[in-house]
């Protein structure tokens, strides 16, 4: 009978023990190992955390955001108006005070920013490239001629959204086209800015999602130049790279506020204006409505008290003018003898 050598059974031993009895430390080691992450999430920074305590409170500073933001770098301003945007916040006085006129992109979708916000915004900001005005119901053809006029590096325009929106964007159409100083050319694209005369002169990227067939035809015949619509693609759009911000399936200030928790716009004293309830429950009232209520119970239950206060300071006060009067002693000393007389009596 021939014996295997003595390291060969060690090892048959060891396979043996293996299968039969498995280790548990490499049985639990699997298993953590199987829940892993794949990738490892960052930690938030500071500044992060920082804009999600302000966000989360940012009615509250509204009154001063003027004197609070005015020591800002560009970029935190930028990240507070994205909160604020999120929050149904953002209205012409907030976006002029965080306005920066090293901004590039400007996204006001949804808000509450009229002509006027925009048309300060579009003075200090001269360097835009990609605007979202779309749900925008109080901008109309006024607002978005002062963009134009204002920021002539502007490429992606974002409109449309709501019946409001849809009916400005028909009638800036005369205004997003160019218009020619030089008609002898023989297409669009070899022409120059210098040979246009006025219009939206760098517009390459207009997102109307609903944009009518007549709308559409106008800007293709007399506007080749704006692509409208563009949809992703590895090849672009007719061989023309698209940039991020003429995507639709994602907002312009996504990138400002990625590092922020989602939970800051999504606080308890923030309700839709869509949504109406007839009776709010607490946590769906703002801040300053709760310190309002607080006040109005803390001044409800002192309210005995300065009563009973007032009374005493009364009765004080009174004797302290009986000790100090001579009018009022005389008339006490003459009380005094009317009752002992008509005691007498």
């Amino acid at each position: 009978m021939k014996l295997d050598p003595p390291h060969i059974s060690k090892k048959l031993d060891l396979n043996l023990s293996s299968k039969s009895k498995p280790h548990k430390h490499n049985t639990i080691s699997t298993a953590q190992f199987s829940r892993l992450p794949l990738e490892k999430t960052k930690p938030p920074t500071l500044v992060s955390l920082c804009l999600g305590v302000i966000g989360k409170h940012f009615e509250d500073i509204i009154a001063d955001l003027g004197e609070i933001a005015i020591n800002f770098p560009a970029d935190i301003k930028m990240a507070m108006a994205a909160i604020a945007r999120r929050r149904k916040l953002l209205n012409d006085d907030i976006i002029y005070s965080l306005a920066e006129s090293s901004w590039e992109i400007l996204d006001i979708s949804g808000s509450d920013v009229s002509d006027f916000g925009l048309a300060k915004v579009a003075e200090i900001c001269k360097f835009l490239r990609a605007v979202d005005i779309s749900r925008c119901s109080k901008i109309t053809a006024i607002g978005v001629s002062e963009l134009v006029r204002h920021c002539h590096s502007l490429e992606t325009l974002r409109c449309g959204g709501c019946p409001r929106s849809d009916h400005t964007a028909r009638r800036c159409l005369g205004i997003l086209k160019p218009k020619l100083n030089d008609v002898e050319g023989e297409s669009w694209e070899e022409l120059d800015t210098t040979e246009i005369g006025d219009g939206a002169q760098s517009l390459r990227w207009l997102i109307w999602p609903k944009i009518d067939n007549d709308s559409l035809e106008c800007l293709n015949t007399e506007c080749p130049r704006i692509k409208v619509n563009p949809k992703p693609s590895p090849f672009g759009f007719r061989g023309i790279e698209v940039p991020r911000e003429a995507f639709s399936n994602m907002a312009l200030d996504d990138p400002v506020v990625k590092d922020i928790d989602p939970i800051t716009w999504a606080v308890c004293g923030f309700t839709p204006r869509a949504t109406s309830s007839s009776v709010s429950s607490p946590c769906d009232l703002p801040m300053a409505e709760k310190f309002r209520l607080a006040f109005v119970e803390r001044d409800t239950r002192l309210a005995p008290k300065r009563a009973k206060n007032a009374r005493q300071h009364q009765r004080r006060a009174k004797r302290e003018w009986v000790m100090t009067s001579t009018e009022a002693k005389a008339i006490d000393l003459a009380s005094k003898m009317s009752k002992s007389l008509h005691s007498w009596n």
